[in-house]
């Protein structure tokens, strides 16, 4: 097989296992918020609220992370064979499809899962004050979109000034759960 055939084959499989992975990944998150909201107190479904968008920060950090990391530390590290340095250095060779996985993947999963966390808040305070308020449902989606939008963008600073660390924790908890070994 020539090497011009082998790019778009491996790209179109990367398409088709990321989109299979998205659907996967968005249904085992919904039906996990779903169980949980279901009975929920107003204090547990912010809590869940405040773990998606915490995530979806989290995972955004890390994937500004690995299109910026230097890999020069890390392959020092691999060579005094330190935890998680075999696990950057395949972070950092894969910076596109790790950068699309937690940017695109999980952390626009987690927008929607957040979405839909704050619509069920809101249905149950507007039952809560028999009010079908306009005004509390744009409160609430601004509120949530200001804090996430804003910890994104703290968060890709944080990302931008310390790139080896972040991607060096995010290695050593891939080596912990053993994430993307050969």
């Amino acid at each position: 097989m020539k090497k011009e055939e082998a790019k778009p084959r491996s790209f179109r499989r990367w398409v088709v296992q990321i989109f299979a992975t998205s659907i996967a990944l968005s249904a085992l998150l919904s039906f996990a918020s779903g169980v949980v909201l279901e009975d929920a107190g107003y204090a547990l479904a912010v809590l869940v609220l405040i773990l998606f968008v915490l995530l979806g920060i989290a995972f955004d950090i890390v994937g500004v992370a690995v299109t910026a990391a230097d890999p020069k530390p890390f392959h020092s590290m691999a060579a005094h064979r330190e935890r998680g340095a075999a696990e950057a250095l395949f972070l950092l060779k894969n910076s596109e499809k790790a950068a699309s996985f937690c940017n695109d993947v999980v952390g626009d999963i987690c927008g929607i899962v957040s979405g839909s966390t704050a619509a069920v808040i809101v249905l149950r305070l507007q039952n809560s004050f028999n009010s079908q308020s306009i005004l509390l449902s744009i409160a609430v989606t601004a509120l949530i979109s200001g804090v996430t939008i804003g910890g994104k963008a703290i968060g890709k600073k944080l990302a931008m000034d310390r790139s080896t660390q972040v991607v060096f924790f995010a290695a050593k908890l891939m080596h912990a759960l053993r994430i993307g070994r050969k």
